[in-house]
């Protein structure tokens, strides 16, 4: 047995999540009860960064309350506050891109959006290699009619930042396909050094947003900025589409439920039942029962008895909008 090995796949990871007043803080607690549940020998090292309400969130109450910042320590939880400076209010997604200084320097890390659940243990990931997550559609870009098209609008970005375009492309996709060209959900990435790669994240985000060009004129980039710029980051850094061990993070490991309500929708009972058996200790249900998602859904059972019985999840519609269509008309779109 290769001991050696053995040692390296057990070393703790770097984990951050976001999280802040109101809905983050008890998707925080969910995803901090999970993790707890599903880690095995040793638990990866959870990062909360929670943004002050100054810089870029003036005037915003983005605190965690009290009983929740208890109750995520208590489950091992480093709540560590950073400022935004750049994106905050006016695009929250920016937190993701702002909080990475929090992380210590020089060590692989894992980014999680907060609604995830942890559904395997963690442990023996290369995090060293950037990638993100797979689980996507193709909502960015959306070439006008008369051009420019993926190619054009993609070879621009990557010629701005003088990242390589060519060695990005998924060649077994056919050309002008959206899946030919590297693009992620940011519900999850990695990389080997936060500081570096929050570093392009910031910079690359910053310059686009304040001077998107023209072959941009017709993008949204709101919320899409930050899926604009993570394949050129990741692809920079020397990595890529996610291999074999990463992919599981897709699913076997993580689930990214987006709304507690698509969790209960969509997923197995696998998924639910780990769900519920992470939040059923006392000290979490009492502060996860005040949000009333998770009172209704979880604690009173309505998930399963109300929502399931709705869908065929044999046969779900292909995308994610006809889903939250139908949770709305029933009323069960709690979030």
């Amino acid at each position: 047995m290769d001991h050696a090995s053995d040692n390296k796949d057990l070393q703790p990871i770097n984990l951050l999540i976001v999280a802040q007043s109101g809905r983050l803080e008890y998707e925080a607690l969910i995803l901090a009860a999970s993790l707890r549940a599903e880690s095995h020998d040793v638990a990866p090292c959870l990062f909360i960064a929670e943004p002050r309400p100054e810089g870029a969130w003036q005037g915003h109450d983005t605190a965690l309350s009290d009983a929740g910042r208890e109750v995520l320590e208590w489950l091992g939880a480093t709540i560590i506050p950073f400022t935004a400076q750049h994106f905050g209010a006016s695009y929250p997604h920016g937190n993701k891109i702002e909080a990475l200084q929090v992380l210590p320097a020089d060590q692989p890390f894992l980014f999680l959006d907060s609604d995830t659940l942890i559904t395997g243990p963690l442990q023996g990931l290369d995090l060293a290699r950037p990638s993100a997550s797979m689980r996507r559609e193709g909502t960015w870009p959306v070439p006008p009619l008369y051009g420019p098209g993926y190619d054009a609008i993609w070879r621009s970005l990557y010629d701005r930042f003088g990242v390589d375009f060519e060695g990005s492309m998924d060649l077994s996709q056919p050309d002008e396909h959206w899946e030919r060209y590297l693009y992620f959900n940011a519900g999850w990435f990695c990389g080997p050094d936060p500081v570096e790669f929050g570093r392009r994240f910031l910079e690359w985000s910053r310059a686009l947003r304040d001077e998107p060009g023209d072959m941009l004129a017709c993008q949204s980039l709101d919320p899409w900025l930050d899926q604009a710029i993570l394949p050129l980051v990741v692809h920079s850094l020397g990595g890529g589409r996610p291999d074999k061990a990463q992919a599981r993070l897709d699913g076997d490991l993580t689930c990214h439920y987006r709304k507690l309500p698509l969790l209960y929708a969509c997923k197995d009972d696998r998924v639910l039942d780990r769900l519920e058996h992470a939040v059923a200790p006392n000290r979490i249900k009492k502060h996860l029962r005040e949000w009333e998602p998770a009172k209704k859904l979880i604690y009173q059972g309505k998930g399963r008895d109300k929502i399931r019985p709705l869908f065929d999840r044999d046969r779900l519609p292909s995308k994610e909008q006809p889903i939250r269509n139908l949770l709305r008309k029933e009323g069960w779109w709690l979030v």
